[in-house]
């Protein structure tokens, strides 16, 4: 007796899912790395960012440092977890886009540009990891 061994083509709405949880986890990546070079410029007191005196929000440019930093790393560890397939990750990677989104809300004063681009590229984080529903599969496994 042989074993059958049969292979599905996935649907469309399979590869569909895949491409953004593919996409999500690429996104988070860069979002985690755009975070950690953030943060290694904030700690080294770099001269881009702006001072501003009177803002609600005011931490020592080395505290929003460590901040951006830890998220950065968190990201970054997170987005391999999406890369995996791992339900615990995409759950994670959105928590963590939505507190990258906070801190680069929080510090837009002092770094306005970068911080929008890192808000627009956490947000498509969340949506990418947030519209697709995975079967009982990884969605990246074949």
């Amino acid at each position: 007796m042989t074993a059958a061994h049969t292979t599905t083509t996935p649907t469309a709405k399979e590869a569909w899912a895949t491409g953004l949880t593919a996409f999500g986890a690429v996104m988070l990546i860069l979002a985690g790395l755009l975070d950690v070079f953030h943060g290694i410029m904030a700690i080294a007191h770099d001269n881009v960012f702006l001072v501003t005196p009177e803002y609600v929000f005011r931490f020592d440019l080395t505290g929003w440092g460590w901040i951006h930093l830890v998220l950065g790393v968190v990201a970054l560890l997170v987005g391999v977890g999406v890369f995996r397939g791992a339900l615990w990750a995409r759950v994670g990677g959105v928590a963590i886009a939505g507190l990258v989104i906070i801190a680069n809300f929080l510090s837009l004063p002092y770094y306005p540009v970068w911080s929008i681009v890192v808000i627009a590229v956490a947000g498509f984080v969340i949506w990418a990891l947030c519209v697709t529903r995975q079967s009982g599969r990884s969605a990246l496994s074949g």
